[in-house]
Parts: structure tokens; sequence; C-alpha cells
């Protein structure tokens, strides 16, 4: 008989098929976030969104691993790392109503760089050549999309940048202070977190801000009708596919392979900006991200 505690062989081929579809599911609700920026204000979707989610993972979490059912070991650091993801996606679903999906996308991308890069200086892990060259690669391709010396220039193109910086954080915190929290537990904390702090945002803004108020991150909530029901079903239908299909592929396949399927979100962000937005990317930043996907492809292999 098969010992328990021996690993489970790697189904690579099932672990990239749900990695891309994750990545398809996660790209389009980025999509409608972009295209109802207009309607909802963030804080509404971050609270709505996360009370959809959080019954099905706590079913989940009943039926797949009841013994996780408590308090997480290290709650102080489970709740720092659920802030900062907040603030991580507080920063990009900014820049979207203000950028091309793809260029946001890209940007967001540069992620396995800054893991790379605090690797090192947090925890000590070496760098090899391939990521010194993955890091110089990154950061010019991120040059060639922000092109800061030229009128083009978009300041609301650092917010997927920040959201990089604070998802490598998280996942250097989650790697080192969060290894004892089962995932679905860290996925309730995750959107527990929504829930609070987009209340807190929303009460706040409330009391501070008189009428009338605009914007993505001011406005009143909209009204709540079938088509806007619809709509947040959708994007909490595309955060849960996120959250469960991410840790299914990694649990079935090498992390450098998935993570290599994972940029195919990048490829996703250019279709449906040009499906749904008329958004064609010119020529300088199609290189840039061609050369954010090659460096994060490097940064995961070195």
């Amino acid at each position: 008989m098969q010992k328990q505690t021996e690993k489970s062989p790697d189904n690579t081929p099932l672990a990239v098929v749900v990695i891309v579809l994750t990545v398809l599911a996660l790209s389009l609700g980025d999509a409608l976030i972009k295209f109802t920026s207009g309607e909802f204000v963030i804080w509404q979707i971050f609270v709505l969104r996360s009370l959809l989610v959080l019954p099905v993972l706590l079913v989940l979490l009943k039926f797949k691993a009841p013994e996780a059912f408590s308090i997480p070991p290290a709650i102080g650091w489970t709740a720092l790392r659920s802030l900062m993801l907040v603030a991580m996606w507080v920063a990009y679903y900014l820049a979207l109503p203000k950028l091309d999906l793809s260029i946001a996308a890209a940007a967001y991308y540069t992620l396995p760089i800054f893991i790379t890069l605090f690797s090192a200086i947090l925890i000590g892990d070496r760098i090899s050549g391939l990521g010194w060259a993955a890091v110089f690669i990154g950061f010019a391709g991120v040059l060639l999309i922000l092109r800061p010396k030229t009128g083009e220039f978009n300041l609301y193109a650092l917010l997927p940048l920040v959201s990089a910086v604070l998802y490598a954080l998280a996942m250097i915190l989650t790697r080192t202070r969060c290894r004892a929290v089962h995932p679905l537990i860290l996925s309730i904390a995750l959107n527990l977190s929504f829930v609070v702090v987009g209340s807190a945002a929303a009460l706040t803004i409330l009391a501070v801000f008189p009428e009338p108020r605009e914007g993505f991150l001011l406005a009143p909530w909209a009204d709540m009708g079938r088509a806007e029901w619809i709509s947040m079903t959708l994007l909490a239908t595309a955060i849960l596919i996120g959250s469960v299909g991410t840790a299914i592929a990694y649990q079935n396949g090498p992390p450098t392979i998935i993570g290599t399927f994972d940029f195919a979100y990048v490829g996703f962000a250019v279709v449906w900006g040009l499906v749904f937005f008329a958004e064609v990317p010119d020529l300088p930043s199609v290189l840039g991200m061609t050369m954010i996907v090659l460096a994060g492809v490097l940064a995961l292999r070195q």
C-alpha cells in the first residue's frame, strides 16, 4: 500500500489545461472589471463579489479539508498577507479604466522578476546569471511600455507595477510565514479582507466626501438589478476559478512549466482588449510585452 506521506505523481497535462482555463477566466473577469468600471465602484465589487464567493469556499473547506476549519496558526501574518493582496487589487483595478488591458496585464506580469529580486534580498535566495538576465530584460520591456521620456507616458501604467511589487511581497510572506496555513483558509481570509476593507472604505467615503461623487474610487454604489447581479456573479465566478484553479495547477505540475503557461493571461488580455475595447497595441508596446513575458519565463527557470 502506498504511504500517505508520499507525494502523488505530477499530472502535467491536467495542470497545463487548468492553468490556461484559469487565466482565461481571470482575464475575462478583468476585462469585465474594465467594462463595468463606469457602473460599479471598486468597493462595491470587493464586497459583493466576496460575499458571493465565501459560501462556496466554506463548503469546499468543509468537504475537502474539514480538519483545517480553524483559526490560522499564523493569523497575524495571514491578515497582513490578505491586506497586501487587497492593496494589490486596488492598484491594479484602478489602472484598468485608464490603460489598455494588454498594457496593464504586461506591466503586472513583471511579478516573477520582483519575486526573484525580493527572494534574494529578503530571504537570501541566490540569483543566477539567468535570473539577472530576466531582471534586465524585464525592466527594459517595462521602459518600452512606459516610455517615461516621451509625451505618451501614462502615470497609471505605474499602478500595475505597484501591484506586482505587492503581490511579490505577499508571495514571499506566504512562503516564509504562512506555509502551514491551508490554501482554502488563505483564500477565505483574503475574501473576508475584501469585505472588511471594501465596507470600511465605502463608509468612510460616504462620511467624508460630499455629493456628487464620481470615479471608480469614490462614486456611489450602483443600484443592483438583474443585469448588475449577473455581472457580479460572473466576477465572483472568475475570482473563484482563479483561486481554486491556480492551486490545482501548481499542485499537479512543475512550477516552472505551470508558471510559463500562466503568461497566457497576457495573450488573452491582448485578445479581449481588441474584441471588447478595439485596443491595438503599438509596435514598441508589443515588443515590451514580449520582453516581459520572456523575462518572466527566464525568472521562473533561474
